[in-house]
């Protein structure tokens, strides 16, 4: 059964900081691209950031050096470590695998930027 598990959301402040992590099971994390979208209420879901199974990455124009994915194919992990934060960022943030014709997503993780 493929489990991917999100986790590390939650409140934060504008300038802060948060670091998401997916812990993915049930499938051959090495062979497979990770990414992160989000959801803010009334929105598409969205692209994020996504890394390829070689450790390419590649980012939304909004997020660009800001925030940062990384994955650690040993313990297959995913992270996305988030600074500089804004009211933007707000939305519900989920983690995705995809390899060939598979696609699996997690259940995601609330993300809210607020004073």
């Amino acid at each position: 059964q493929v489990q991917l598990v999100e986790s590390g959301g939650g409140l934060v402040q504008p300038g802060g900081s948060l670091r998401l992590s997916c812990a993915a099971s049930g499938i051959t994390f090495r062979l497979y691209i990770m990414g992160w979208y989000r959801q803010a209420p009334g929105k598409q879901r969205e692209l994020v950031a996504g890394i390829s199974i070689g450790g390419s990455t590649n980012y939304r124009d909004s997020v660009k050096g800001r925030f940062t994915i990384s994955r650690d194919n040993a313990k297959n992990m995913v992270y996305l470590q988030m600074n500089s934060l804004k009211p933007e960022d707000t939305a519900v943030y989920y983690c995705n695998a995809a390899f060939s014709r598979n696609e699996y997503w997690g259940q995601g993780t609330q993300v809210t930027v607020s004073s």
